[in-house]
């Protein structure tokens, strides 16, 4: 759900005239998308993992002297569709891995905020005279 639909369905429970069973039919569905929430959190984590899983078993290989150590994470990525097929596809894939990179470590290591200095300001002539 979007920010708005939350958004609509916290002006919908707050009316006071709302009947039962609208607030009902919104709780059903409410139930509903967490459902599908959860289910869909449980297929990335299950990704997650065996992609985790490739690239450890891939650094043990490599490890080991195995003869082909990216086998793990290219049967990984070779069953999802992911592998490069190109030249252009690869430089595509370097690019968006680095722009990645560095999204990730600006967020991980925001720049540091100098203090504001104070400014002092200075009387340009110290002879002033007041009119009599």
């Amino acid at each position: 759900m979007t920010r708005s639909e939350f958004d609509d369905i916290r002006a919908f429970l707050a009316d006071d005239t709302a009947e039962a069973g609208d607030v009902l039919a919104v709780a059903r569905t409410l139930v509903d998308d967490l459902e599908h929430s959860h289910l869909r959190e449980a297929i990335l984590r299950t990704h997650y993992l065996r992609l985790l899983t490739a690239a450890r078993a891939t650094m043990a290989a490599e490890l080991l002297g195995a003869p082909d150590p990216l086998a793990f994470v290219r049967h990984e990525l070779s069953t999802r569709g992911q592998l490069p097929e190109d030249g252009e596809t690869a430089e595509r894939i370097l690019s968006d891995a680095r722009a990645a990179a560095e999204l990730l470590a600006s967020l991980e290591n925001p720049p540091q905020r100098r203090p504001r200095e104070l400014r002092l300001r200075r009387c340009v002539s110290t002879g002033r005279r007041l009119p009599h």
